[in-house]
């Protein structure tokens, strides 16, 4: 094993402690929310600075405050079905783009790249989006949130490089031995390419889970609003009694600063459950599908 200089030694030091910085600085606003959602909502309303433990008795009652309404309830189910059908088309449009674009001797394939990058730094704007969602008759439906953003050129590229990075012997025995496209993409590309469709599938669930912006422009009707613009409104327009209709309007004033944190915990905790189960695909898909040619 090399000895390292004292030029790496500094430098993995620096790079140590720059990344337990960034970790803190990541962890603290989360912590803060965290413990706020559980504290005595009368402390939490008087506290000015972080809450790093819980204040007071901890309590739950701004969680049983949200789920007391059907409002967060149809929001949730919304954002999961909006997860659940977009990431699925984004998944497969991506697969069936990126194997194209991957094939030697594509007709026009450079500038078939071309065009798919030109998307990554201009497009139409809000306005042409929303006359072309209404013509499409998109406009106030579930797939008005969903096809806008099914389909990401960042998410192509990467899995187009992961797919030129297979063996190109393996998938020209599988032509030779009479195998199509189809079988050669489902048989041998697919599962050798677990690491990047695991990638691909957080970037597209995560992106979907978090979108709240064509919701807002999209639709008019509240019982299709997704989990995040829900609580966007609950965090910055002060909705807190609208999210909690039916529960007691002086529990909703003593509860209010606790149903923001709780709001927000609402929110991240799912994806913050799940990317501990995929992180181990996260580096070698993200880092082999983003290589230079």
């Amino acid at each position: 094993m090399m000895k390292r200089t004292a030029g790496e030694k500094a430098f993995a030091v620096f790079n140590t402690l720059f990344l337990i910085t960034l970790c803190i600085l990541f962890l603290v606003p989360v912590w803060h929310v965290a413990m706020g959602s559980i504290s005595d909502p009368l402390k939490t309303a008087s506290s000015s600075g972080l809450i790093l433990q819980p204040l007071g008795t901890p309590t739950l009652g701004g969680y049983r405050l949200i789920f007391q309404n059907s409002v967060i309830l149809r929001a949730y189910a919304n954002t999961l079905f909006y997860v659940t059908v977009a990431t699925l088309i984004g998944v497969i449009l991506t697969v069936f783009a990126a194997y194209v674009m991957s094939t030697k001797g594509l007709l026009f394939g450079r500038a078939f790249s071309l065009f798919i990058l030109f998307t990554m730094i201009f497009s139409g704007g809000l306005v042409p989006s929303l006359m072309v969602i209404t013509k499409l008759g998109l406009y106030n439906t579930v797939w008005a949130v969903i096809l806008p953003g099914a389909v990401t050129a960042f998410n192509i590229i990467i899995l187009r490089t992961w797919f030129r990075q297979l063996p190109q012997d393996m998938l020209d025995a599988a032509r030779i031995d009479g195998a199509g496209d189809f079988r050669i993409l489902l048989q041998i590309v697919l599962p050798l390419s677990k690491p990047a469709l695991a990638v691909i599938v957080l970037f597209y669930a995560v992106q979907h889970w978090n979108a709240w912006f064509h919701a807002s422009v999209y639709l008019l009707n509240r019982d299709l609003y997704p989990l995040q613009l829900v609580l966007r409104q609950i965090v910055l327009e002060a909705e807190e009694v609208t999210v909690t209709a039916g529960a007691d309007a002086a529990g909703v004033m003593i509860y209010r600063p606790l149903i923001r944190y709780a709001s927000i915990m609402v929110s991240v905790i799912p994806m913050m459950a799940i990317y501990p189960f995929i992180q181990k695909y996260f580096v070698s898909g993200i880092l082999a599908g983003s290589l230079k040619e």
